[in-house]
């Protein structure tokens, strides 16, 4: 396969294609081997449009939904950043190579020791991995963005509590086939704004049905 070609492909008849126009965005795909991040049995697969299974039943997301993922939280690189579910560490790189510091968590200690020899290989030193069940704890402090990697059906209202205002985030709700992108940016201490990006159907969180904690 031809690598460089190939991305290329990626980003121009998939990503960009898909509404994806953020420069940074599209230099972040350029600039990170997605190649490191894939099972070597699916390199096949690195630059194709699919899910891509990394074990524990769980997969990579696709290039189109990592690249509206970063369009929606609009980081200009000072922000600290919180990744609920690690999995391959290829989001988690984009989104370290687009801010200040990213914590990225994981209730798979194998995921973990997997994406900091891949992000060592990529040459990216500003992020933090923890081994956390995310609908059960999140690392201390708050943060400027928030990208939960796989669906809940309900919003756990800790997401946006753990939110400095003025802070961003993604998240898939619903259940499969018609879960929604959703992008919930915190206005002030008390209140937030909702908005539905784009259907999809994304693996679920380990863990990731809860009771209504709020609604909009």
């Amino acid at each position: 396969m031809n690598t460089d070609f190939a991305r290329q492909q990626m980003i121009e008849q998939q990503v960009r294609a898909w509404d994806v126009l953020d420069v940074n965005v599209l230099n972040g795909l350029r600039e990170v081997p997605r190649e490191l991040f894939v099972p070597g049995s699916f390199a096949a697969l690195a630059f194709a449009d699919t899910e891509i299974p990394i074990g524990h039943g769980q997969k990579m997301m696709t290039p189109t939904v990592e690249g509206r993922v970063l369009q929606a939280l609009g980081l200009v690189g000072g922000e600290n950043v919180l990744e609920i579910g690690t999995g391959s560490g290829f989001l988690t790189a984009l989104l370290a190579k687009s801010s200040a510091h990213v914590t990225s968590i994981d209730i798979y200690e194998d995921f973990l020791d997997a994406a900091k020899r891949r992000l060592t290989a990529a040459d990216i030193d500003n992020v933090d991995l923890l081994i956390m069940d995310g609908m059960k704890t999140l690392p201390e402090g708050t943060f400027d963005a928030i990208a939960v990697t796989g669906s809940v059906q309900m919003l756990d209202s800790r997401f946006v509590d753990a939110l400095n205002p003025g802070g961003r985030l993604f998240v898939v709700l619903g259940d499969a086939p018609a879960m929604t992108a959703t992008l919930i940016t915190r206005t002030d201490e008390n209140d937030w704004l909702s908005d539905t990006l784009f259907e999809t159907d994304l693996a679920p969180l380990v863990n990731g049905t809860l009771p209504p904690q709020f609604s909009f």
